[in-house]
């Protein structure tokens, strides 16, 4: 399967829930008006778009069918398609470049942290990249058993301590190992208690020192993973975070079991932080490299499914 019919069978059901039932409406209006477009805004509410989110796109919307005299209805659903890919666009490529880069993954427990770490690592290492894990989630022993278990599935080294050390001495062994092992990418697991614990942003700044100490001119992204099936509960995870970790992108995983994947919008809007990659799928090859043009053409993708394709 391709990667534009992996991104499309993810939004299977958002595109079921939302694309469709816009689609719908378009085409059952005689004319563009205020109640169209009061309509379209309630139905992205409803795909976890989120309010004010929803009703930017469309003012934007109205703006467009004003300045291009559109008077067709079923035009603005092209025009929705446009609208959102902009909205996505910019910050998306993950910043690599040198060798070592150092990626931090954060975010609460049972977001699938763990298993995004590992698809991540396979992922770089498609793209040539060297690839060394440190499991700086010491506190409970089945995370570092866990990770283990997609360091191997991945092919790449893991730096690990016993359960409860330090976090960050950790971070300072990977670090060594990255360097002595010239890694081209280092993935530090992180403990994935409550954004609410003043403690977890304590350890993270601690950890973010001695990065930075160590591995002074390296790219850093800091990477929140949020669960996608959460909608709008995953956007005030992220605005908690962003406060307190400065979070330079968004993995969004689960899209593939949720109607929710308006959230993506919401998230880029409300904090205007890019969504790096998505989760499609329990393969390990089903962590995508997050394309706003791709994402909003699966969107809203009037095309029928092939027959015998699997969603």
């Amino acid at each position: 399967m391709g990667i534009f019919s992996k991104i499309k069978a993810g939004l299977k059901k958002t595109r079921e829930s939302m694309s469709n039932s816009v689609h719908q409406m378009l085409h059952a209006s005689a004319k563009i008006d205020d109640e169209l477009f009061e309509e379209l805004e309630e139905l992205l509410v409803m795909g976890d778009v989120g309010v004010s989110t929803a009703e930017r796109i469309c003012e934007q919307l109205r703006e467009e069918v004003k300045e291009r005299q559109i008077q067709n209805p079923e035009e603005i659903f092209d025009l929705l398609r446009e609208t959102v890919a902009r909205m996505l666009s910019g910050g998306e490529q993950l910043r690599v470049r040198t060798s070592p880069s150092v990626i931090l993954v954060i975010g609460v427990n049972g977001v699938g942290k763990t298993t995004t770490i590992g698809k991540l690592a396979a992922y770089l290492q498609t793209l040539h990249k060297r690839v060394i894990l440190g499991a700086a989630d010491t506190f409970r022993a089945a995370a570092i058993e866990q990770l283990q278990v997609w360091a191997d599935r991945a092919h790449c080294d893991l730096i690990k301590q016993s359960e409860g050390s330090d976090p960050a001495a950790v971070v300072f062994d990977t670090i060594a190992a990255a360097k002595a092992r010239k890694a081209d990418v280092i993935i530090i697991d992180t403990a994935g208690r409550l954004h609410t614990k003043k403690n977890l942003m304590d350890e993270l700044a601690k950890i973010s020192r001695v990065i930075d100490r160590e591995l002074p001119r390296a790219d850093k992204e800091i990477l929140l993973v949020l669960d996608a099936t959460t909608g709008q509960n995953g956007v005030n995870q992220a605005r908690e975070f962003k406060n307190a970790a400065g979070i330079t992108g968004i993995v969004l995983t689960k899209l593939d079991g949720t109607a929710k994947g308006g959230v993506v919008l919401a998230v880029r809007d409300a904090l205007n932080i890019p969504v790096k990659f998505i989760g499609v799928g329990e393969g390990l090859d089903d962590l995508q490299p997050f394309d706003a043009q791709e994402f909003a053409r699966a969107l809203f993708d009037r095309e029928p499914e092939p027959a015998g394709e699997e969603a």
